[in-house]
Protein backbone atom coordinates (compact mmCIF):
# COMPACT_ATOMS: atom_id res chain seq x y z
CA UNK A 1 0.00 0.00 0.00
CA UNK A 2 0.74 3.95 -0.44
CA UNK A 3 1.10 6.26 2.13
CA UNK A 4 -1.38 8.66 1.42
CA UNK A 5 0.33 12.46 0.87
CA UNK A 6 0.72 14.92 3.47
CA UNK A 7 -2.43 16.98 4.25
CA UNK A 8 -0.95 20.34 2.84
CA UNK A 9 -4.74 22.46 4.15
CA UNK A 10 -3.91 21.83 7.55
CA UNK A 11 -1.31 24.74 8.89
CA UNK A 12 1.49 24.14 11.31
CA UNK A 13 0.66 24.02 14.96
CA UNK A 14 3.61 25.73 15.24
CA UNK A 15 3.67 28.44 12.68
CA UNK A 16 -0.02 28.98 13.72
CA UNK A 17 1.12 29.54 17.49
CA UNK A 18 3.81 32.19 16.47
CA UNK A 19 1.42 33.92 14.36
CA UNK A 20 -0.86 34.73 17.17
CA UNK A 21 1.90 35.81 19.68
CA UNK A 22 1.24 39.25 20.62
CA UNK A 23 3.91 42.21 19.55
CA UNK A 24 4.96 43.92 22.39
CA UNK A 25 3.19 47.05 23.67
CA UNK A 26 6.47 49.84 22.94
CA UNK A 27 7.13 48.27 19.44
CA UNK A 28 3.35 49.05 18.15
CA UNK A 29 2.69 52.61 16.81
CA UNK A 30 1.57 55.41 18.68
CA UNK A 31 -1.90 56.62 18.07
CA UNK A 32 -1.92 59.72 16.21
CA UNK A 33 -4.05 62.78 18.01
CA UNK A 34 -7.24 63.54 16.69
CA UNK A 35 -7.95 66.86 14.76
CA UNK A 36 -10.04 67.99 18.20
CA UNK A 37 -7.38 67.17 20.17
CA UNK A 38 -5.06 69.35 17.66
CA UNK A 39 -7.22 71.57 18.22
CA UNK A 40 -7.62 72.22 21.71
CA UNK A 41 -3.62 72.22 22.02
CA UNK A 42 -3.84 74.76 19.75
CA UNK A 43 -5.99 77.00 21.54
CA UNK A 44 -4.22 76.52 24.86
CA UNK A 45 -1.03 77.08 23.62
CA UNK A 46 -2.63 80.48 21.34
CA UNK A 47 -4.02 81.42 25.28
CA UNK A 48 -1.42 81.74 26.73
CA UNK A 49 0.64 83.44 24.13
CA UNK A 50 -1.45 86.24 23.96
CA UNK A 51 -1.59 86.08 28.20
CA UNK A 52 2.59 86.34 27.83
CA UNK A 53 2.11 89.46 25.03
CA UNK A 54 -0.42 91.49 27.37
CA UNK A 55 2.27 90.88 30.53
CA UNK A 56 5.52 91.41 28.66
CA UNK A 57 3.65 94.64 26.66
CA UNK A 58 2.20 96.24 30.15
CA UNK A 59 5.31 95.66 31.76
CA UNK A 60 7.79 97.58 28.93
CA UNK A 61 5.24 100.32 28.96
CA UNK A 62 5.33 100.26 32.99
CA UNK A 63 8.73 100.55 33.14
CA UNK A 64 8.90 103.26 30.51
CA UNK A 65 6.24 104.73 33.16
CA UNK A 66 8.90 104.88 35.62
CA UNK A 67 11.51 106.43 33.57
CA UNK A 68 9.20 109.16 32.29
CA UNK A 69 8.05 110.03 35.73
CA UNK A 70 10.96 109.96 37.68
CA UNK A 71 13.87 112.15 37.75
CA UNK A 72 16.53 111.68 35.02
CA UNK A 73 18.72 113.05 32.53
CA UNK A 74 17.44 113.51 29.04
CA UNK A 75 19.87 111.02 27.58
CA UNK A 76 18.92 108.29 29.81
CA UNK A 77 15.40 109.16 29.36
CA UNK A 78 15.70 109.71 25.45
CA UNK A 79 17.28 105.88 25.38
CA UNK A 80 14.48 104.48 27.43
CA UNK A 81 12.04 106.16 25.40
CA UNK A 82 12.91 105.03 22.00
CA UNK A 83 14.27 101.47 23.34
CA UNK A 84 11.11 100.23 25.03
CA UNK A 85 8.50 101.88 22.85
CA UNK A 86 10.45 99.67 19.94
CA UNK A 87 10.32 96.32 22.58
CA UNK A 88 6.96 97.08 23.55
CA UNK A 89 5.38 97.36 19.94
CA UNK A 90 6.67 93.66 19.57
CA UNK A 91 4.23 92.59 21.89
CA UNK A 92 1.54 93.56 19.73
CA UNK A 93 -1.77 95.60 20.17
CA UNK A 94 -1.67 99.47 20.85
CA UNK A 95 1.52 99.11 23.22
CA UNK A 96 3.74 100.77 20.68
CA UNK A 97 1.64 103.83 20.10
CA UNK A 98 0.62 104.14 23.96
CA UNK A 99 4.68 103.95 24.77
CA UNK A 100 4.68 107.29 22.36
CA UNK A 101 2.12 108.70 23.72
CA UNK A 102 4.40 108.36 27.37
CA UNK A 103 7.08 110.41 26.38
CA UNK A 104 4.90 113.53 27.73
CA UNK A 105 4.22 111.73 30.83
CA UNK A 106 7.49 113.44 32.00
CA UNK A 107 5.93 116.99 32.10
CA UNK A 108 3.53 115.97 34.42
CA UNK A 109 5.73 114.48 36.74
CA UNK A 110 6.55 116.64 39.95
CA UNK A 111 9.79 116.78 39.09
CA UNK A 112 10.37 118.97 36.36
CA UNK A 113 11.95 117.15 32.83
CA UNK A 114 14.99 118.31 31.84
CA UNK A 115 15.05 121.39 29.61
CA UNK A 116 15.81 119.93 26.62
CA UNK A 117 12.68 117.45 26.87
CA UNK A 118 10.32 119.97 25.57
CA UNK A 119 12.54 119.70 22.15
CA UNK A 120 12.95 115.80 22.35
CA UNK A 121 9.27 115.23 22.84
CA UNK A 122 7.63 116.19 19.32
CA UNK A 123 10.82 115.67 17.82
CA UNK A 124 11.72 112.09 18.76
CA UNK A 125 7.92 111.32 19.41
CA UNK A 126 7.14 112.14 15.72
CA UNK A 127 10.06 109.70 14.14
CA UNK A 128 9.01 107.07 16.32
CA UNK A 129 5.32 107.63 14.86
CA UNK A 130 6.56 107.17 11.36
CA UNK A 131 8.32 104.42 12.87
CA UNK A 132 5.75 102.30 13.71
CA UNK A 133 3.37 102.98 10.68
CA UNK A 134 6.20 101.78 8.40
CA UNK A 135 7.13 98.98 10.78
CA UNK A 136 3.55 97.98 10.88
CA UNK A 137 3.22 97.61 6.98
CA UNK A 138 5.50 94.44 6.46
CA UNK A 139 7.71 91.50 7.75
CA UNK A 140 11.34 91.96 8.59
CA UNK A 141 12.13 93.33 5.12
CA UNK A 142 11.08 96.81 6.17
CA UNK A 143 12.77 96.90 9.16
CA UNK A 144 15.54 98.98 7.47
CA UNK A 145 13.20 101.40 5.81
CA UNK A 146 11.64 102.10 9.11
CA UNK A 147 15.08 102.60 10.46
CA UNK A 148 16.36 104.40 7.85
CA UNK A 149 13.37 106.97 8.08
CA UNK A 150 13.90 107.50 11.79
CA UNK A 151 17.67 108.47 12.06
CA UNK A 152 17.05 110.23 8.73
CA UNK A 153 14.32 112.67 10.10
CA UNK A 154 16.48 113.10 13.50
CA UNK A 155 19.98 113.34 11.50
CA UNK A 156 18.07 115.56 8.76
CA UNK A 157 16.63 118.10 11.40
CA UNK A 158 20.13 117.99 13.42
CA UNK A 159 21.55 119.43 10.06
CA UNK A 160 19.29 122.11 8.55
CA UNK A 161 17.03 122.97 11.98
CA UNK A 162 19.65 125.43 13.31
CA UNK A 163 19.77 127.22 10.18
CA UNK A 164 16.15 127.90 10.16
CA UNK A 165 16.34 128.37 13.82
CA UNK A 166 19.20 129.13 15.61
CA UNK A 167 17.73 128.38 19.12
CA UNK A 168 17.45 124.53 17.47
CA UNK A 169 21.08 122.92 18.81
CA UNK A 170 20.33 119.81 20.52
CA UNK A 171 19.04 117.67 17.52
CA UNK A 172 22.69 118.76 15.91
CA UNK A 173 24.28 117.52 19.25
CA UNK A 174 26.25 114.27 19.00
CA UNK A 175 25.14 112.88 22.19
CA UNK A 176 21.51 113.22 21.10
CA UNK A 177 21.95 111.46 17.35
CA UNK A 178 24.14 108.23 19.39
CA UNK A 179 21.76 107.62 22.00
CA UNK A 180 18.81 107.76 19.30
CA UNK A 181 20.32 105.79 16.77
CA UNK A 182 21.67 103.15 19.55
CA UNK A 183 18.34 102.80 20.99
CA UNK A 184 17.06 102.11 17.50
CA UNK A 185 19.87 99.48 16.34
CA UNK A 186 19.29 97.52 19.47
CA UNK A 187 15.10 97.64 19.30
CA UNK A 188 15.06 96.46 15.30
CA UNK A 189 17.51 94.40 15.97
CA UNK A 190 15.62 92.10 18.56
CA UNK A 191 12.39 93.10 16.59
CA UNK A 192 14.13 91.31 13.26
CA UNK A 193 15.61 88.60 15.08
CA UNK A 194 12.10 87.59 16.85
CA UNK A 195 10.62 87.83 13.29
CA UNK A 196 12.58 85.42 11.88
CA UNK A 197 12.85 82.77 14.68
CA UNK A 198 9.16 83.62 14.51
CA UNK A 199 8.50 82.49 10.46
CA UNK A 200 10.39 79.59 11.41
CA UNK A 201 8.73 78.20 13.79
CA UNK A 202 5.26 78.25 11.70
CA UNK A 203 6.74 76.64 8.71
CA UNK A 204 8.06 73.86 11.10
CA UNK A 205 4.53 73.82 12.48
CA UNK A 206 3.17 73.76 8.89
CA UNK A 207 5.11 70.80 8.00
CA UNK A 208 4.60 69.25 11.21
CA UNK A 209 0.15 69.62 10.59
CA UNK A 210 0.75 68.45 7.14
CA UNK A 211 2.67 65.34 8.20
CA UNK A 212 -0.19 64.45 10.73
CA UNK A 213 -2.69 65.02 8.53
CA UNK A 214 -1.30 63.09 5.63
CA UNK A 215 -1.75 66.30 3.09
CA UNK A 216 1.31 67.73 1.54
CA UNK A 217 2.97 71.15 2.97
CA UNK A 218 1.54 74.09 1.19
CA UNK A 219 4.22 76.43 0.05
CA UNK A 220 4.40 79.34 1.40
Amino acid sequence: MTTPPPNLSKADPAKTDLAKVDLPSDLTAPARPSRAQRLRAARRRAGWLDLARLVGGWALLAGLAYFMWTPGDWPVRLLAWVLLVILADEFGGWFGYIGVVLGGLAFLSPNAPPAQWIIIVPLVGGALMALLLVKHSGGPLVLPFAGVLFAGTLLGVGRFGPKIDPTLTLPANPEFQRTAILALLVGLGFSFVRQIINILLKRRARRRAARLSGLPELSS
